[in-house]
Parts: C-alpha cells; sequence; structure tokens
C-alpha cells in the first residue's frame, strides 16, 4: 500500500480556503488538471473531465464543514491506482493563513510504486501551486 501525505500554506484564512474547496464538486474551479466536474448519483459520485482528455470518477465518502475535510474513493480512472481513499483538509494557521492537506492511499496499477507515487503528488502539487497562485502565496 502507497501512502502520500503532502500540504501547503495558502495566505488566507481556513474558512476562507474552505469556501473556494470545501464542496465536493468544486475541484474544476481550483485545479487547473479538471476542466469540468458534474455531480451524479445524488451529490454522492462526482465526474471529473479531464484538461486533455480522460475522466475520472470518484464517490464521496465523509464531509465535514465544521472540521474543514472531506473523503472519498476514485471508483474510476486512467491513473495508475487501486483502491485509492484520500482526504482534504484545511485549518488554521497561528498568525495567520491556513494549511490545506491532501494524502491518500492506494495500491500501484500497471505501474511501479515508485511512479504511481510520482502521478499523485503531482496532482496535489499542481493543485497546491494554483490555490497559492490565487491567492497570491
Amino acid at each position: 500500500m502507497a501512502i502520500v501525505k503532502m500540504s501547503s500554506k495558502v495566505p488566507v484564512s481556513a474558512a476562507q480556503l474552505w469556501d473556494v474547496i470545501g464542496q465536493f464538486n468544486a475541484l474544476s474551479d481550483w485545479h487547473p488538471a479538471i476542466e469540468k466536474s458534474e455531480l451524479e448519483q445524488d451529490g454522492e459520485v462526482r465526474r471529473l473531465s479531464l484538461a486533455g482528455g480522460g475522466e475520472i470518477v470518484e464517490r464521496l465518502e465523509e464531509s465535514s464543514d465544521e472540521s474543514r475535510t472531506y473523503s472519498y474513493s476514485i471508483l474510476e480512472s486512467p491513473l495508475p491506482v487501486a483502491g485509492y481513499k484520500s482526504s482534504i483538509k484545511v485549518t488554521d494557521d497561528e498568525g495567520g493563513g491556513c494549511t490545506v492537506e491532501w494524502s491518500s492511499n492506494f495500491s500501484p496499477s500497471g505501474a511501479p510504486e515508485g511512479d504511481a507515487i510520482k502521478v499523485i503528488q503531482g496532482i496535489y502539487q499542481a493543485g497546491f501551486d494554483n490555490l497559492r497562485k490565487m491567492f497570491g502565496g
């Protein structure tokens, strides 16, 4: 089982950042690889259209606005992962700003573990980079 856990500081409050990224259907609003996100099955499943083609289908597992976190699993994907489960969490930092943490565990599928980890790290980093760009960090 591979584990990826990354975090990034963003120069806004956790509440401000959560307003942008906290909804399960909001990934296309802040992640540059996602062109469109559509909810299905009463909002429990999102279908992500990828820039350059391809789709990822994910299921919402848990969500809490109070703790500013949600977790999800991948149902269908071109990514080299199987059994993928992930969570996103936003917390306030002392002295201002906030930290967003994105973590996952999965089994590599169709690629060596190190390559699968690099793919997931690249996805997370692209999202973090864009959030800092959006909020001037």
